[in-house]
């Protein structure tokens, strides 16, 4: 999740003005309030901002089929990059980092200006939960993901550009490769708003766990809570990418949800009941061997696995036998992964893996190898490839 930006800040990189589609800058300015005047309606129009006190005018020709288009576009990207309008900097960065536009604002409580570090911190916390639920809930949903998906979700985040304006925050998410994440996390959030709702009225929690395959999770649920604590009212709109167009589905209504405090109690109450419900996996899981600890010498010890397949999570924590255990270390001295089927359970986040059976060592995919190396960094990938074509060396069963 890109860095936000301070208010005022410039854009780092303008759009190119070539590659600019008059549609969409035309949309954009409509979508900030913008107002259209004056000017032959075939050829340009002329725009300014609903204050209309900066003195900011950009003209936007009708098409780019007119010889001067690139000029104007020029002129007018220019212009929105000098204008003191606030919504002049989301308009380039929109043309810029082309996406769909997640908005969240949230009222803390008390006075605006007693707004803290702290406020803007939980409102970024809780926009990064919410997009990761939505992003894992478009590959599979789930009740409850713990640790699974996080690589995935990770990749999405990185992805997202994120502008912080006082008690709002913007995210940008790629559109169309990253619609998946913004279209479930949507549904997913009216499934809650319903959810709540019900529950609130009707005092039965069974719609909470009826809303998980429309992407409502315990992580999304948690998000919410957080960014609704300490506040008097939040809302999330979303304003589909002008570029990539409405996905299908969704019409022209616009996307709004608010959720308030006293919402606290039923997501409080499902937040529990998601986690309770998820049931534990039956997994066959390859990994590395990263870390062996016991106490006895001749007894059952802990082991971590580097996971490269079999379950999607990146770390995996058992308990071995004395023989599997020195197996295990076998393993970690040859640099050799090893192969093991057991239950991955819900308890800890899905980071255990419980009554392991039928551990074998393995042989190094190329595949595998490149994907341990990139997970490990840089640094730490070249240590382990000097271990894998070397051996590990001394202390094997350390901690």
């Amino acid at each position: 999740m890109t860095p936000p930006h301070a208010p005022g800040e410039p854009v780092q990189a303008l759009p190119d003005p070539a590659a600019v589609d008059p549609a969409v800058l035309a949309t954009l300015l409509a979508r900030h309030g913008w107002v259209r005047r004056g000017g032959p309606a075939a050829r340009y129009g002329r725009w300014t901002p609903p204050d209309d006190e900066s003195g900011t005018s950009v003209l936007v020709p009708a098409g780019d089929g007119f010889d001067d288009a690139v000029d104007l576009l020029a002129d007018a990207v220019t212009a929105l990059s000098r204008s003191s309008t606030p919504s002049a900097r989301a308009i380039l960065l929109a043309l810029a980092v082309p996406g769909d536009e997640l908005r969240w604002h949230r009222e803390p409580a008390g006075p605006a200006e007693a707004a803290t570090w702290d406020d803007a911190e939980r409102l970024q916390r809780a926009a990064r939960a919410m997009l990761a639920a939505g992003a894992k809930a478009g590959r599979a949903p789930a009740a409850y993901f713990g640790a699974r998906l996080d690589a995935h979700a990770g990749d999405f985040l990185d992805r997202v550009l994120v502008v912080e304006q006082g008690a709002a925050l913007t995210a940008y998410t790629p559109a169309p490769e990253g619609r998946a994440a913004v279209t479930t996390l949507v549904r997913a959030l009216e499934a809650l708003r319903d959810a709540v709702d019900y529950r609130r009225v009707s005092g039965g929690p069974e719609a909470f766990e009826n809303a998980v395959q429309a992407g409502v999770s315990r992580e999304l649920v948690q998000s919410v809570e957080d960014l609704v604590r300490g506040a008097t009212a939040t809302r999330l709109t979303v304003a589909w990418s002008a570029t990539a167009g409405t996905p299908g589905g969704f019409g022209d209504r616009r996307v709004v949800l608010d959720f308030s405090p006293g919402d606290l109690p039923a997501l409080t109450e499902a937040a529990e009941l998601l986690e309770r419900i998820e049931p534990a996996v039956a997994v066959t899981v390859v990994g590395v061997v990263v870390r062996l600890k016991r106490a006895d010498p001749a007894g059952p010890g802990a082991v971590r696995l580097r996971v490269l397949g079999g379950a999607e999570v990146r770390e995996l924590k058992l308990r071995l036998p004395d023989p599997d255990y020195r197996l295990a270390a076998e393993a970690h001295l040859a640099g050799l992964p090893v192969r093991v089927a057991g239950r991955l359970e819900s308890r800890g986040g899905f980071r255990r893996l419980t009554r392991p059976q039928g551990l074998e060592l393995c042989g190094w995919e190329d595949a595998d190898r490149e994907r341990l190396l990139k997970s490990l960094g840089e640094g730490l990938g070249e240590e382990l490839g000097e271990e894998l074509d070397g051996g590990l060396g001394e202390g094997g069963e350390g901690a």
